[in-house]
């Protein structure tokens, strides 16, 4: 524990603490802690020298403790107490009783402490005290007793309930404690007397504040105060209430004594503080209160203590008490003052009451009792009973008194409990005033007429008015502040002449309703009373009403005094009717209305005629009306008269008929809905039917309706459904409180005549009545789920549903749309409804609007004829048919003809209406409609949207896909209740019809997995086809795959049976589709998808889904479909065979032919991505195998469809066993079997002649293309990485050597024979094939026939591409300006058209048997003991041809688009576009270029350039690298070129300044001439340059993967891969770094820092250093780290493609990394200008994290390796606290500098400091350090080269070199020139570069120094 601010000082100045004392107080306390010490005496000064003596029987522990109690530090009792305590509970009783002694005295003391934590451990020990002493504490009980009764009133609870917890541990027993008082009640009223006449001054011998003197002092009195008073209730009366003494009956021994001596010093006390009057004067509330309490206790048990000679003084004192504001003393204060009006009445004689009592009471009133409404106003009814009548005038007082109570009603803002204490007091004294007139009045006619003025003056005019007169808070500031109005003001007139004047008060919330509810209280306790006291209050009630009444025409305030009425009614029923009074009724409702009601008749006032209302509901119908009538003639001067006034049943609906039907019904107008409410509310329940059939006969009989009905009248029309509307109201309502009611049913409300009137207005025509729908609407009703009865019978409600549809249809029918029109004789026929056509479209849209109107509010009703006919399903398909039509004519304005438009215009209004109509509908609705109801709509939908995708032609195909999905998908979402009902009606969609499916047909005759394929296309249908299939397509993207083509129904629940789980199966068999998917891939394309796109990936994901049983069988089913087709198929058309490689799915897309296509594509994606495995190849390459032949004869079908299949499988098929996809173990009788069923191939194919022998028409291409598809090559890391994909054994490969030579030996018979493009591309496959399988046989005449073909194929390809490359020259160097850019496009287009895609496709062979031959020969070169014929060094020269040719066609695409590019944007791009047909032949020119020689790529761009193009190599690599249609394979080889010599030294800068910087020999002073002048500066190529220099900005709102970033990091990349492949030292990096600190736009480092995500990054600092980093930050970081290292960006550059986010992110991290270490003053420069702290601090973080760390590392081992070779000059390095110090000395003088690297560097600059200088001047050591400082943080490279560069600077100075007048450095610290340009006039030199800035800011060219002109 520590200290408590507040506890005792350790020194005079401590400021006051009495404020914490206070609030650690708990609720209700009145006053705060204690301080100091009393007791019987006081220790003096020989204490010290005797306590060896007092502590001589007591143990040392415990003599300690007690000693350690007397300190001022309270931790140290609390410790010592605890201790103690500790103690006690271990000892006997004996060891305990020499203590107490002691401890009596420490106790006093305690007590009294200022900390109440001490007092209550002082409690504690007490307790443990006493248990373990028991019945020997005996003899020391008095010197306790009188401090321990006084602790029982501690103010702080926990204190006096552990004080408690102490008594009761001592004595257990009531009686015992009571005796315990009664022995020694003359010790505790000594102390007790004692703590009275203390003072702040005398309570402690310790200096102390002056405010806890105070407050212990208040403590002290209080406590002592209430001790007293309850001591002397014990002992006087022996009601124990506080200490805890309730059950004890019989007077104790010694009791009498006790009493006797409690009396005399009670009196004792009494006197000495004159009868305590001083304390009640205190300025402490608590004293105050415990003042109170005492006199109380006083009065109670010692009357005779009040005497004349004190009672005159005590009066004034107890009796004025009003004065009292601090609600605590309150109760106490109420206590005293009526116990002693009580006990002294003859008290008040003594005092002038108006002034010592009134005038306080009346002003304790007007304050709302200062805030102890819920203590004071229930006393004040007990006040009024113990005053003396003689001691007031009676009838002034109570005015004033209610007025004065009434004045505080609202004194502040109260709570409701104040409020409902204040009204029940008000109501408790008025009606005691009333009931005890008679002690105030003499006679009868005296007291009634005091009662008469109490509730004309209290009741009336203040009750009364300001309830009629309470209006809202809008109006509260107008009419609360004028209550006192004159009379000649405009509105109502007041009620009375006096008013008293009512302050501009706020009413707490339910004010209205208390004060009502105590208005009808009084009244109801008035009419107990006396009946005739009442009359005035009725007489002023029945004015008030009837002037109100009068007054109508002021419709703000009336209004207001209206409903206060209303509400006064309804609370008379809540408090007087329902306790069963009835002379609310009779002698004030009844009355007020009788005399009103001829008025509110003659009156259009909805707010009389609700008062009526409210009348009825409130007492009855027959009885208000009885009332009515009784009191036409009646007298009100009494009210003693108590008729039975409720009518008959005749004469009751005799007045009924007579008077408010006629009143009722009389015509619109303001009152109208309130004249129906009471119609409807006069509705009695005995009298019901006969009520109803009068109004509806009255209403019906006014020449509206007659035997034939015609139009009705629209007043009168509205006014039946305003009451048709409140009558189902009053249903719905009704049936919540009680059902019994005749009314609560809807056919009670039945009648013939509202049947003939609904049906007549359902088939009325334009134009209709306003308010026609509303009143179908109110008799049909349906237009909430609860709301589904009707006012008509069934049959008038079909009639008028049945006028709806037709109203519908008949707009259906004016479509425009094909679609639309179909549909309405499937509408019609379903709901057996005949139509008529109309000719006026206006008409039409009338006509639809009114039935949509009518269907609205009405339509659950329809719930009840979904059972019987069609009419329901057509209603709602006639909706959903209007629905589309508008959402189809509101996508599709510009498609349509004149007509449609029209339409269209026309109804935009009724198209939102319907789609908000049917919106409204929910699915829930239409579920709960009968099945066959559900089953009709569907097919109507259903057949309604395939209309609208086979046969409409108005609109784009997207649209029409797009609208029917959107359809299709409502209708299940709204018909279907379980995936059983979804499935018949995909069924429904997808059943055959002329059109649709185009393939393939479902053989439901089998079964639903089985199909028949259809051989007669009509290719005019193919359209509509591919429209259907989108829309499935759509379809399967939004509910899945397994619902559309698996049929699946449901997903098997953990807890299934098996049973349940078989039947769950075959139901979902039932609905498989495999023809769906058989025809989806046969169409491979259609609007908005295809195949590739959307289809196969959603079946991929099917398959791999384990979650599904029919998966297996599904794609089964589905390859068996799509290889009958293939083999049906595959003789028609001329297919694409595959390549040399294994499949792709570009290969699979250029196959023509539907079946093929579609089986291929599936078969590639179920292997390709590890759904089936080896088995299944196996399987289907047997099945293939033995579709081969048919008998003896070869199936030409299967062997044109076998080739692209077993690309496919060839893989799967080559496969070892442990690396196929599923359990299959490895089959060497498989393997075998297939190895001699292709050894038979290719045996077959060794029988034909050779392909130069080839003639168009043979079969034996069939053969030569299925024995190549065995032999695949393996593209691993990318086509340029190719080996062979099978391993195949010894005969295999002779015989394919055998087939490879035969071509060789045949080709070079007849070379110039055949040059068929079909033999060259299967030679050139072979050829390629060969060498990958064969290459180890080959002799040197299979190498020469190799290259020599090799080298011929790809210059067929060049000799193309340069034509194309020289005439894309002459189409743009001979065009003009005013050539039209149209004209130069096509020329352009034409140009590539003389790329033809069989030599390319022939070179892209070559160049794969190229890039196998390359491999090989790389490896023969490691493998010096093989004697393999590629070792002989003739084949180099074939080689470098090839590569040449190779280069050629490099260059000569990148020229080509170049050049178009100077043109236009356009232009370009159709050049690039040309290089995306032949992705894989570009991709291996790029890979043989990025493996080419130095040598080559010299001798390729000198040779292109001799070509002499307009645009140069340079330029051909920057358009291949910054293509419009890039290609990543050939951007990478573009940038490997130009960042790798020969070529780098010329990709960057331009020419000009390219020959000046290679100058190498450029002296001092062409560097001045440079530096001087701005445009000789170094010029970067404009490829790069407008991208470094002027940052295109809109690249930071682009993607993170556009890309124009993508190029922007690639030109950072070149040009940074540059500067590090340059010497530190060189003049061309200098020239380089200082062009990028002055040109380079350092957005960049922005743009970079988008791909890093910094928020993860701060949020990453805040976790543990072993936390996995997030992908994108840990990307960065990596690369960053990574290039830091390594110097290097080529590792992104490298793994770049194919671009993504992430791999932009490392590139972004790895151009940073380089940035920092290379150009950290460019960095720095650019992040401290970063203005928001959140991004610099995310930056700093990252840097600090992942950068700094190696950077400071690099830069310190530089330094440390780095040899300054001088005497003079030495620097040492600490890596641990990564410092620099550089030494330098001189003669005898010398220096040390210390360079300090921050934890964030190179963000933050280094710091450079002197920690020694030796004979240098203070203003040069300055100048040095400041000159280390630029060299340091202005220095873009190592820390080495700034330090190098310093020391050379010093060197300089001391060789006695001038330093430069403006930098005040010798070296410049960009650039590192001497001073060189000398002023004529003063003779000093400068830097050009300082003098050049000097010029530009100062815009003037004179010296620096002298002013003289330069």
């Amino acid at each position: 524990m520590g200290r408590q601010k507040g506890e005792a000082a350790r020194s005079k100045a401590r400021p006051s603490s009495s404020s914490l004392a206070a609030s650690l107080l708990p609720s209700g306390a009145s006053a705060v802690g204690f301080g100091g010490y009393v007791g019987s005496s006081r220790l003096d000064s020989s204490f010290k020298s005797e306590d060896t003596v007092q502590f001589l029987d007591i143990d040392g522990e415990v003599a300690q403790h007690l000693k350690r109690l007397a300190r001022k530090d309270p931790t140290t009792k609390l410790k010592a107490l605890s201790s103690l305590s500790m103690l006690l509970k271990q000892k006997s009783g004996k060891e305990v009783l020499p203590i107490i002694p002691q401890w009596a005295f420490e106790y006093k003391r305690l007590l009294l402490d200022y900390n109440r934590e001490v007092r209550r451990a002082t409690h504690d020990t007490m307790t443990n005290l006493v248990t373990a002493v028991g019945r020997d504490l005996a003899p020391h009980l008095k010197s306790l007793m009188g401090p321990w009764w006084f602790s029982q009133f501690d103010p702080v609870s926990e204190v006096s309930q552990a004080a408690k917890r102490s008594l009761q541990a001592a004595f257990p027993a009531q009686e015992k404690r009571l005796d315990a008082l009664i022995l020694s009640t003359t010790e505790i009223f000594m102390h007790l007397e004692e703590n009275l006449k203390l003072t702040p001054e005398s309570m402690s011998d310790k200096a102390a504040a002056v405010d806890e003197m105070e407050d212990m002092h208040q403590q002290v009195i209080s406590s002592s105060l209430l001790a007293v008073a309850t001591l002397l209730d014990i002992l006087m009366c022996f009601q124990f209430e506080r200490p805890g003494f309730e059950n004890i009956t019989a007077e104790p021994k010694h009791a009498s004594k006790a009493r006797t001596t409690a009396i005399s010093y009670a009196e004792k006390l009494f006197s000495t503080h004159k009868y305590f009057l001083d304390f009640l004067n205190s300025k402490s509330s608590a004293i105050r209160s415990a003042t109170y309490s005492v006199i109380r206790s006083y009065v109670k048990n010692i009357p005779h203590a009040f005497n004349e000679g004190n009672m005159k003084t005590v009066a004034a004192a107890i009796l004025g008490a009003f004065q009292e504001k601090d609600p605590a003393c309150h109760s106490s204060m109420w206590d005293t003052m009526l116990l002693f009006s009580k006990r002294f009445p003859n008290s008040w004689t003594t005092l002038n009451v108006q002034k010592t009592v009134l005038n306080r009471f009346w002003h304790f009133l007007r304050n709302g009792c200062f805030g102890s409404q819920q203590v004071s106003y229930p006393a004040l009814v007990l006040f009024l009973d113990t005053m003396p009548p003689e001691a007031i005038v009676g009838e002034k007082f109570f005015l004033e008194f209610f007025q004065n109570l009434w004045a505080g009603r609202n004194s502040s803002y109260s709570l409701n409990a104040d409020q409902v204490a204040f009204f029940l007091a008000f109501r408790e004294c008025f009606l005691w005033g009333l009931q005890n007139a008679s002690r105030y009045c003499d006679g009868v006619n005296a007291i009634h007429q005091f009662q008469v003025t109490l509730i004309d003056e209290i009741l009336l005019k203040l009750l009364w008015h300001d309830y009629l007169w309470f209006v809202s808070s809008k109006n509260k500031d107008r009419v609360l502040s004028g209550q006192s109005r004159d009379p000649s003001e405009g509105g109502i007139q007041p009620f009375h002449k006096e008013k008293m004047e009512t302050p501009n008060i706020k009413h707490p919330m339910g004010y209205v309703q208390d004060l009502g509810k105590c208005i009808i209280e009084i009244l109801s306790g008035v009419y107990s009373l006396e009946r005739d006291l009442l009359l005035a209050f009725c007489a002023t009630f029945r004015g008030d009403c009837l002037e109100i009444f009068q007054q109508m025409e002021n419709i703000e305030s009336t209004s207001e005094n209206m409903e206060q009425l209303i509400k006064f009614l309804l609370l008379v029923e809540q408090y007087a009717v329902q306790k069963g009074a009835t002379w609310p009724l009779v002698h004030l409702v009844g009355p007020m209305l009788g005399q009103s009601f001829p008025l509110i008749r003659t009156l259009d006032s909805p707010d009389t005629v609700r008062l009526i209302s409210v009348a009825v509901s409130v007492f009855g119908p027959r009885n208000v009306i009885g009332e009515l009538v009784c009191n036409e003639s009646h007298s009100y001067s009494c009210l003693s008269d108590e008729r039975n006034r409720e009518l008959d049943s005749e004469k009751f609906l005799q007045v009924f008929k007579e008077i408010f039907i006629p009143w009722c019904l009389q015509g619109s107008s303001s009152s109208a809905s309130a004249r129906l409410d009471l119609l409807l509310a006069l509705l009695n329940n005995e009298s019901f039917s006969e009520q109803w059939h009068s109004i509806i006969t009255y209403a019906m009989n006014l020449e509206r309706f007659g035997a034939e009905p015609g139009t009705p009248d629209s007043n009168h029309l509205t006014l039946l459904a305003m009451l048709m509307e409140k009558t189902r109201e009053k249903i719905r309502k009704v049936r919540v409180d009680f059902d019994h009611w005749q009314g609560s049913q809807p056919d009670h409300w039945h009648h013939e005549l509202l049947d003939s009137a609904a049906v007549s207005i359902a088939r009325s025509c334009p134009p209709f009545g306003t308010t026609d729908v509303r009143f179908l609407r109110a008799v049909l009703g349906g237009s909430i789920v609860d709301d589904q009865a009707s006012f008509v019978s069934r049959n008038a409600m079909s009639m008028i549903f049945k006028e709806v549809f037709r109203k519908l249809v008949t707009f259906i029918m004016d479509s425009t749309f094909t679609w639309v029109t179909d549909v309405c004789s499937l509408l019609t026929a379903e709901a057996n409804v005949s139509v008529p056509r109309f000719e006026s479209s206006i008409n039409v849209l009338e006509m639809a609007q009114f039935a949509l109107e009518v269907l609205d509010s009405s339509f659950f009703c329809l719930k009840t004829f979904s059972d019987e006919s069609g009419l329901v399903p057509g209603i709602f398909a006639a909706i959903f048919v209007i629905d589309w039509e508008c959402s189809m004519a509101a996508v599709s304005n510009d498609e349509l003809d004149s007509e449609s438009t029209r339409k269209i215009k026309s109804m935009p209004d009724f198209c939102e209406s319907v789609h908000t109509f049917r919106c409204k509908i929910s699915s829930e609705f239409f579920k709960n409609l009968s099945i066959d109801g559900r089953e009709r709509l569907g097919i109507i939908l259903i057949k309604s949207i395939r209309f609208t995708i086979l046969k409409e032609d108005k609109l784009d195909a997207d649209k029409i896909t797009s609208l029917c999905c959107l359809w299709l998908l409502e209708v299940l979402d709204c018909l279907c209740h379980d995936h059983f009902e979804e499935q018949k009606l995909l069924d429904q969609f997808l059943s055959e019809g002329d059109l649709w499916p185009f393939w393939i047909m479902p053989d439901l005759s089998i079964g639903k997995g089985s199909a028949t394929l259809k051989i007669e296309n009509i290719s005019i249908n193919a359209s509509r086809n591919h429209r259907y299939v989108a829309v499935i397509d759509k379809l399967i993207s939004k509910i899945g795959i397994d619902r559309v083509v698996s049929g699946t129904v449901s997903h098997i629940p953990p807890s299934s049976t098996e049973e349940a789980t078989k039947e769950l199966i075959n139901s979902q068999a039932s609905y498989s589709r495999p023809w769906l998917a058989a025809e989806m891939l046969c169409t491979w394309k259609w609007h908005g998808g295809s195949v590739l796109s959307s289809f196969l990936p959603l079946l991929s994901a099917y398959a791999k889904s384990g979650k599904y049983f029919h998966r297996e069988s599904l794609l089964d089913s589905v390859i068996n479909i799509l290889l009958d087709g293939a083999l049906i198929q595959g003789a028609n058309d001329e297919l694409s065979f595959p390549n040399i490689w294994p499949a792709s799915y570009d290969q699979v897309e250029s196959i023509e032919v539907p079946f093929l296509r579609a089986l291929a594509s599936l078969l590639f994606t179920l292997f390709e991505d590890k759904i089936w495995g080896k088995d299944k190849a196996v399987l289907l390459f047997k099945l293939l195998v033995n579709k081969l032949y048919i008998g003896q004869t070869e199936n030409p079908n299967c062997l044109r469809i076998f080739p692209p299949i077993l690309g496919i499988l060839i893989r799967p098929l080559s496969m070892r066993s442990d690396e196929s996809n599923g359990d299959v173990q490895h089959d060497s009788f498989e393997e075998n079997q297939m190895h001699d069923t292709i050894k038979g191939w290719l045996q077959r194919t060794l029988s034909f002649p050779p392909l130069s022998k080839w003639k168009i028409g043979e079969d034996m291409d069939d053969w030569f293309h299925l024995v190549i598809s065995c032999y695949p090559l393996s593209a691993i890391g990318g086509i340029q990485g190719l080996k062979p994909e099978r391993d195949i054994n010894p005969v295999e490969k002779a015989l394919l050597l055998e087939l490879f030579r035969k071509q060789r030996d045949g080709a070079g018979a007849s070379a110039t024979i055949n040059k068929f493009p079909n033999v060259q591309m299967m030679l050139s496959k072979l050829v390629a094939v060969s060498v990958g399988y064969c290459w180890k046989q080959f002799n040197e005449e299979d190498w020469e026939f190799v290259l020599y073909r090799l080298r011929g194929w790809i210059e067929s390809t060049v000799v193309m591409m340069e034509e194309v490359t020289e005439n894309v020259n002459d189409a743009i160097t001979n065009s003009t300006t005013s050539t039209n850019l149209e004209v130069t496009l096509k020329k352009l287009e034409h140009i590539v058209l003389v790329l033809k895609p069989s030599p390319i496709k022939i070179a892209r062979n070559a160049l794969v048997a190229f890039s196998l031959f390359c491999g090989l020969v790389g490896l023969q070169k490691e493998d010096t003991e093989n004697l393999n014929p590629l070792r002989t060094e003739r084949w180099e020269a074939f080689k470098d041809r090839i590569l040449e040719g190779i280069l050629r066609l490099f260059f000569c695409t990148g020229a080509a688009e170049a050049i178009a590019s100077s043109c236009c944007y356009e232009a370009s791009s159709i050049i690039a576009s040309t290089r995306l047909d032949h992705p894989h032949f570009w991709e291996l020119v790029a890979s043989s270029v990025v493996k080419s020689s130095p040598h080559a790529r010299d001798r390729g761009v000198k040779s292109f350039q001799m070509w002499g193009l307009s645009e140069g190599p340079i330029s051909s690599l920057y358009a291949i690298l910054f293509s419009s249609k890039p290609v990543p394979s050939l951007q990478l080889a573009a940038y490997v070129i130009l960042s790798t010599e020969p070529v780098s030294h010329l990709a960057l800068v331009r020419e000009d300044t390219a020959c000046f910087l290679d100058g190498g020999g450029t002296s001092d002073q062409d560097f001045s001439r440079l530096d001087s002048s701005p445009e000789q500066n170094i010029h970067l190529r404009e490829e790069v340059s407008f991208m470094l220099e002027n940052f295109p900005y809109e690249i930071l709102e682009m993607e993170l993967v556009a890309p124009q970033r993508v190029n922007l990091f690639l030109a950072w990349c070149l040009l940074l891969s540059h500067l590090l492949s340059l010497p530190s030292s060189s003049s061309v990096r200098e020239r380089l770094v200082q062009y990028i600190q002055e040109s380079a736009n350092s957005t960049i480092l922005e743009c970079l820092f988008q791909h890093v995500p910094l928020e993860l990054c701060l949020a990453h600092s805040l976790k543990k250093k072993d936390v996995e980093l997030p992908a994108g930050l840990s990307d960065a970081a990596t690369a960053a780290t990574h290039a830091i290292t390594t110097s290097s960006v080529w590792f992104s550059v490298e793994s770049l493609w194919p671009v993504g986010p992430e791999k932009m992110s490392s590139l972004a991290g790895a151009i940073f990394g380089v940035m920092l270490r290379i150009l950290p003053a460019y960095v720095r420069g650019w992040f401290s200008d970063i203005r928001d702290r959140s991004i610099s601090s995310a930056i700093e973080t990252f840097t600090k994290s992942w950068c700094s760390p190696p950077l400071i590392t690099n830069e310190l081992s530089q330094i440390k390796k780095s040899s300054f070779v001088d005497e003079n000059f030495s620097v040492s390095v600490s890596k641990s606290a990564n410092e620099v110090v550089a030494t330098y000395t001189k003669d005898e003088t010398g220096m040390d500098l210390v360079i300090r690297l921050p934890a964030a560097y190179p963000l933050r600059a280094v710091d450079v400091d002197c920690t020694r200088s030796l004979g240098i001047s203070e203003v040069k050591q300055r100048k040095w350090l400041m000159s280390m400082l630029s060299f340091v943080r202005n220095q873009n490279g190592a820390l080495a080269e700034a330090i190098q560069i310093w020391k050379s600077n010093f060197d300089k100075e001391f060789e006695g070199v001038e330093e430069c007048p403006i930098c005040y450095s010798v070296i410049h610290t960009a650039n590192h020139s001497l001073p060189r340009l000398a002023c004529k006039t003063c003779k000093h030199k400068f830097h050009s570069a300082c003098l050049y800035k000097w010029f530009s800011t100062s815009h003037k060219s004179t010296c620096p120094l002298c002013q003289s002109p330069f």
